[in-house]
């Protein structure tokens, strides 16, 4: 440019992540869809947030600055379920370059330098952190982010159709009230929103974490007191086929910055839909997202994989086809009725992505198309044709499943399975590779709220019977992590469950922690103790 300022933008958006024109990037997402929308976009990438330069590149954008983390919450981007700093850890495949608490520290840096202009806040830390909050890294409970923040308004979940209506909304000169998918603080309630516990009765009291817990859901406007005045939840907005088909369909480039190589494995993968039925109490997809299923067309997809055999890096091997859980694709519900999805039996099946995945493995120039976003095995067995479709035709090495845990009070807490459907897949797996070259990959949890030396030593047990029998060895074992707005993190937080108020035990030394880690990853023998924990109030 010369030295000369670029042009002024209409919006310009600021992510911790680096920037990439491609449908799994949030930036590169709503860059491209208020593009479409005629609107000119600057983007600063995880700038430095101890200097201003970074911040002052694009000036002041004609509409307002966009702030997220991108793709995770910067906590957990940048400390272990242990709180160690991951810059010191040397598996680490890069340094994040984001501050603790991105998306507070991006908004007040553009306060300072940019008064008067309008923040926009969205993102996963955003969405999450929308109503006071459980923080595991501070251990107290926290206020909005909004209200932190001072920004003029959050976007939760997928922000595309939010983010375009704010722009319209601040060229006519309109205010940002009543946006689907949308929060903002107000003075009033009004007469149809589901009142919250107060943040201050949040922080203070277990019942009243509980009580705003079971209340939350993005169908349901709500709105939490936070010292006079409200923090205003507007429901989510209805998302159609027609609106994924549009947003996936954009010209995105699929170019990925030498210096963020890892993006590279998911180059060339497909999103095939949104949203995720399965309640799972650790995950606040539900929360985000939403938990009812909305497929993209199946030619909207395989358009797309023409649009990349065309790719002149294309190599020939679809890097994923699927969404949150690869096998909800076409269990699309109109009813919205808040029961789940996967105890009905209305629930539509497999078919539609059956038929789905063999069109595309039938495109010329395609030799795979993998899967490799995870299954719901429980799901995968009301379908043989399904199981024997993905195994032998997109399971390139290893399938991830996430049984989570063997012990039935454990499961029972996770909302997750325990009626047998582990093993009845894993035959159902085996018997569809006839190769015998293919195998699964296990996800297990420990110290979730429930687990204790107990639990910890069945899940070891359970896991020195599967590699007897021939399955890999398990590579990693994840630690839970009280992340914001999750079931299990509101048992982390009280020591009940917010369901049924019963006691929970709660694994709260690094020490027991690390104990039952140990368990599963050095093959104890069967009978070795854990260490038990203290019954110690929270940290």
């Amino acid at each position: 440019m010369n030295g000369l300022r670029p042009p002024r933008r209409d919006v310009v958006l600021i992510t911790g992540e680096i920037h990439v024109d491609h449908p799994l990037s949030a930036s590169g997402v709503i860059a491209r869809v208020l593009e479409a929308e005629g609107r000119t976009v600057g983007i600063i990438e995880h700038p430095d947030w101890k200097m201003d330069a970074d911040f002052l590149q694009w000036g002041a954008p004609r509409l307002f600055f966009g702030i997220t983390s991108g793709s995770i919450d910067s906590l957990l981007a940048n400390s272990t379920p242990l709180k160690r700093r991951r810059e010191k850890d040397p598996h680490a495949p890069r340094k994040t370059a984001m501050p603790d608490r991105a998306v507070l520290v991006y908004a007040n840096k553009i306060r300072r330098l940019f008064p008067g202009t309008p923040i926009v806040l969205g993102g996963i830390e955003a969405s999450l952190r929308r109503f006071a909050h459980y923080d595991y890294w501070e251990n107290r409970v926290r206020r909005s982010l909004i209200v932190d923040a001072r920004a003029d308004i959050l976007v939760y979940g997928p922000g595309e159709k939010a983010a375009v209506e704010i722009a319209r909304r601040l060229e006519e000169g309109l205010d940002l009230q009543g946006i689907a998918g949308t929060c903002v603080v107000s003075r009033n309630v009004p007469a149809d929103f589901v009142l919250l516990p107060p943040a201050e009765a949040v922080a203070g009291s277990p019942d009243a974490f509980a009580e705003a817990q079971m209340k939350l859901s993005v169908r349901t406007p709500l709105a939490q007191g936070h010292a006079g005045r409200f923090v205003l939840q507007y429901p989510a907005p209805r998302w159609t086929p027609a609106d994924l088909d549009r947003i996936y369909g954009l010209p995105y480039s699929r170019l990925i910055p030498p210096d963020f190589p890892e993006f590279g494995m998911a180059r060339f993968s497909v999103v095939s839909h949104r949203g995720c039925f399965g309640r799972c109490s650790f995950c606040a997809l539900a929360l985000h997202q939403g938990d009812t299923i909305v497929s993209r067309s199946e030619e909207s997809i395989l358009e797309e994989i023409r649009r990349l055999v065309r790719h002149p890096e294309f190599k020939g091997s679809i890097d994923d086809l699927g969404g949150p859980t690869a096998n909800m694709y076409g269990m699309d519900c109109e009813a919205a009725c808040g029961e789940s999805c996967l105890d009905c039996g209305r629930r539509p099946g497999h078919e539609r992505l059956i038929s789905l995945l063999r069109r595309a493995r039938e495109i010329p120039g395609v030799r795979n198309v993998f899967v490799r976003s995870g299954v719901r095995y429980d799901l995968a067995l009301s379908s043989e044709e399904y199981i024997r479709e993905l195994v032998g035709h997109h399971v390139s090495g290893l399938l991830k499943i996430a049984p989570e845990h063997v012990s039935k009070n454990v499961l029972r807490l996770m909302n997750k399975d325990s009626g047998g459907a582990f093993e009845k897949f894993r035959r159902a797996f085996r018997k569809a590779d006839v190769s015998g070259r293919r195998h699964l990959k296990y996800y297990f949890m420990v110290a979730h709220p429930g687990c204790g030396p107990r639990e910890a030593g069945e899940l070891a047990r359970e896991v020195r019977r599967l590699e007897k029998e021939g399955d890999r060895p398990v590579e990693g074992v994840q630690i839970f992590t009280p992340a914001p707005m999750t079931l299990s993190t509101a048992m982390y937080h009280t020591g009940r469950d917010p369901r049924t108020g019963e006691s929970v035990y709660v694994p709260r030394t690094f020490q027991e922690i690390k104990d039952q880690k140990r368990m599963l990853m050095e093959r104890r023998p069967a009978g070795a103790s854990v260490r038990p924990a203290r019954r110690t109030r929270n940290r």
